[in-house]
């Protein structure tokens, strides 16, 4: 699939045994690509979903980035192109959402800036997403603060330094997210305010984030960036042993792990199936 900025984007569909008008789309954040998704989306198409997982510019089977790119680049091109073919060349009426870190902010800014799609989303469940509250305190404040200043003198944030296997990012990709941390905005390149139109967005969320994601996305981040939908439909999800879950999630484990799998994964699929069932009635 190429999107309108001369991009390979790859999107991979998983599809049940039996024929499916239920659809979900899954994309992921910096640093990986369909994997962190594929463990979920095999799950939910044993439920009897019809799965599209995005994978961005440079991740995974997608195209080598030909110039630079950063979050909004994703929405505007890569996400914009993947819901014009699943809406308008595939012809479903009507999906399901989910995202994993950067992809969530991603996604949200596609939705801001596209608000014909928000009919045709009967749901998003958010793992580990955050944008702007990260810095809340100071010890994760000066992390981001030499973050950014260690990204901008080497170009790039390494693979293993952000706990991944998978893919690096350049300073130009991350600079966003560290800003947003630092500033406490969500202010795009041209100064577009994201935040204060979030809360156009009346999709139901579920966000689910866990304590032992302490840093990318923690508790308090999450918290701060669902409620800038101001949506009392909106859920969040809190895990930890404290609370009687099986582990204290990290950012990745949060979604792909044995753990999640037993005790995430079906209130996700129980989060969906309701709200579908609600959507359909109305």
């Amino acid at each position: 699939m190429e999107t309108k900025d001369n991009e390979k984007i790859a999107l991979w569909k998983l599809s049940p045994k039996t024929s499916s008008e239920r659809h979900i789309f899954l994309t992921h954040g910096t640093f990986s690509n369909r994997k962190i998704c594929s463990g979920i989306a095999s799950y939910l198409t044993e439920q009897g979903f019809t799965c599209w997982i995005m994978e961005w510019r440079n991740h995974g089977e997608s195209s080598k980035a030909q110039k630079d790119f950063n979050f909004e680049t994703i929405a505007k091109y890569d996400l914009k192109s993947t819901f014009e073919f699943v809406f308008n060349d595939q012809n479903i009426q009507n999906i399901d959402c989910l995202a994993h870190s950067g992809g969530g902010i991603a996604l949200t800014m596609l939705l801001i800036n596209n608000k014909s799609y928000h009919s045709k989303i009967n749901s998003i469940t958010l793992f580990g997403v955050q944008a702007f509250g990260a810095g809340m305190e100071l010890n994760n404040r000066m992390k981001i603060l030499a973050g950014k200043y260690l990204t901008a003198l080497l170009g790039f944030v390494p693979a293993k330094t952000a706990g991944s296997t998978e893919h690096r990012e350049s300073y130009y990709t991350m600079k966003q997210w560290f800003d947003w941390n630092l500033k406490h905005n969500f202010v795009g390149e041209n100064g577009f305010d994201y935040m204060s139109k979030m809360n156009e967005i009346k999709i139901p969320i579920l966000s689910i984030c866990a304590s032992g994601d302490n840093f990318i996305a923690p508790k308090v981040g999450c918290e701060k960036y669902l409620n800038a939908f101001e949506n009392k439909e909106n859920q969040l999800v809190y895990l930890s042993k404290e609370s009687g879950n099986l582990e204290n999630y990290n950012h990745s484990r949060i979604l792909k792990s044995q753990n999640s799998k037993k005790e995430i994964w079906p209130i996700v699929t129980q989060w969906i199936n309701n709200k579908n069932y609600y959507q359909h009635r109305v």
